[in-house]
């Protein structure tokens, strides 16, 4: 059974998912779409958010399962996108040789737009090779939001 909690924070309401202890999935919402369970892990990642939030945490130390969902190639992404240390971004082309080689670009911004797990799983550290942002699911808006926060 999948728990789910709300959360706002400075980039907009998230819901968080919970199942079998772990986080697998951390997705905008609007106010009213999520629930409200509450259980130790659901907890811990609503802390480990608020600090992140706050400046007080770079790595999150919540337990995730990725291989809920996804292909084994997005998931390899993925894998990829949090070992992007905070403050940090990398290109889609450096992500892409990453996971496979340069003819991967569009793979690799394909699975980085499906990560279940935003956030903490950072594929707003993902910008486009020019420097410019790219794209974000979320909206460049809480893309540009995330990566301030990261260089305070």
């Amino acid at each position: 059974m999948i728990n789910e909690r709300f959360m706002e924070t400075p980039v907009g309401y998230l819901k968080i998912a919970e199942e079998h202890g772990s986080i697998v999935g951390v997705d905008y919402t609007d106010e009213d779409s999520a629930g409200n369970a509450s259980n130790e892990i659901l907890d811990q990642c609503v802390r480990e958010l608020r600090e992140y939030f706050a400046g007080d945490r770079q790595r999150f130390d919540v337990p995730l399962n990725l291989s809920r969902r996804g292909t084994p190639f997005q998931q390899k992404v993925w894998k990829r996108l949090y070992e992007i240390p905070y403050g940090e971004t990398i290109s889609y082309k450096t992500l892409a040789e990453d996971c496979g080689g340069p003819t991967y670009s569009r793979a690799v911004a394909n699975a980085n737009g499906k990560n279940p797990i935003s956030i903490i799983v950072p594929c707003h550290r993902v910008i486009a090779h020019d420097g410019s942002l790219g794209g974000y699911t979320g909206g460049l808006d809480k893309k540009e939001k995330l990566l301030g926060l990261e260089r305070r």
